[in-house]
């Protein structure tokens, strides 16, 4: 059966450079490379090669690079950096748009008593609500704000936050900025001035099961892992450079990335014109968001009277691989926290997460548009 893959933003299939350079690492670079002799010190030369195309990708120097296992856990130490274990409590904010490596950790540091969330609203159009969040940075009765995270670009929906105007409104009243731009790197401009940054390789074509969190100069990061004294301290582990090898490379492509995604946006469009016209039984598609808001390569669409999961299951029956927001277990679904947060429980389990790449054709598309159509009217 002829399969379109059309989940990019789940993760993205590595480019050959990428898988060429971490071949050659393995083979040339397999020494530790904190060890002091010649195999040790080749292996470092990769990582810091690696190092230094990542920092010029995110716009900082390479020595304020921290490899991490991916961009969960650059999230995690990111945030739990900004509430040191020992200091008084203070708020966080963010928003029920984030991801779960985000949101997860904020109701845990709340739980822990080392911070205090304060939960931004959110827009219809799939934005946190910037005058929400002049109210939540002016409010002190929780506590001082110490941190306000923000995704550039929303994992599900595919749009783009408005995170020049959050780091200027954080800035101003002394908050650090952390910006999840796992999705945005090499895809869409990715504003400076933030305070820390995570990275994901395996959403730009790189390998899976490495990562990285930019930070500014001067900003502290404190280990959530304790051990050796890799990362300069702050994330212990041997590191593996054939993983660091394929990052850099990836790095480096994605360096001037923006305008080849920027091309995919007709595709991604001819697709979503050709699913919202189709007369499936409860009614016809409509996109999540705003439409002029959103990443090239992504459109994520409310199906009426569909639970998103079981038509993803049934697309891939017809050889079509895409996504729901909604994660089900035992049976059961549970919503979008994104959906949810958008519009309420009714749409909340009825969106479908298309996202494409520079590898997805036409014939992709006709394939996907005739799955989709026999699925709805069937």
């Amino acid at each position: 059966m002829m399969r379109a893959y059309l989940d990019w933003n789940a993760t993205t299939p590595p480019l050959p450079e990428v898988l060429d350079a971490m071949r050659e690492a393995s083979r040339t670079a397999w020494a530790n490379p904190s060890s002091i002799h010649g195999d040790g010190r080749a292996a470092r030369a990769v990582i810091e090669d690696a190092r230094a195309s990542i920092g010029a990708l995110v716009g900082v120097d390479p020595r304020d690079v921290v490899f991490t296992s991916g961009g969960t856990e650059a999230n995690n130490l990111a945030l739990r950096s900004a509430f040191p274990i020992g200091t008084p409590p203070a708020v966080l904010v963010t928003s029920r748009l984030e991801h779960p490596s985000v949101t997860r950790v904020a109701e845990s540091l709340e739980r822990e008593g080392r911070a205090s969330v304060r939960w931004l609203e959110v827009t219809r159009g799939g934005t946190v609500d910037l005058e929400d969040l002049d109210r939540a940075l002016a409010t002190q009765e929780e506590g001082t704000p110490r941190l306000v995270t923000i995704q550039a670009v929303n994992h599900e929906t595919g749009i783009i936050q408005p995170v020049s105007e959050v780091i200027a409104r954080a800035h101003a009243v002394g908050a650090r900025v952390h910006v999840d731009a796992v999705q945005a790197w090499g895809k869409v401009h990715v504003p400076s001035g933030w305070d820390t940054a995570s990275i994901a390789p395996h959403k730009m074509r790189g390998p899976k099961g490495i990562g990285a969190l930019a930070s500014r100069q001067g900003v502290r990061i404190d280990p959530v892992l304790l051990g050796g004294s890799q990362e300069k301290g702050i994330r212990p582990g041997t590191a593996d450079a054939s993983l660091a090898a394929g990052f850099g490379v990836a790095a480096r492509i994605a360096s001037d990335g923006v305008t080849r995604w920027a091309a995919l946006a007709p595709l991604r469009d001819r697709i979503e014109r050709e699913l919202c016209a189709i007369d499936a039984p409860h009614g016809r598609a409509r996109v999540a968001g705003d439409p002029t808001r959103r990443a090239p390569h992504v459109s994520n669409l409310i199906w009426p009277g569909w639970i998103g999961a079981e038509l993803v299951a049934a697309l891939d029956l017809e050889g079509v691989s895409v996504s729901s927001g909604a994660a089900c277990s035992a049976g059961t679904v549970e919503p979008s926290p994104v959906l949810l947060a958008m519009f309420g429980e009714g749409d909340a389990t009825r969106g479908v997460r298309i996202s494409i790449g520079d590898t997805t054709t036409e014939d992709d598309a006709t394939l996907a548009v005739r799955a989709f159509r026999a699925v709805l009217t069937r």
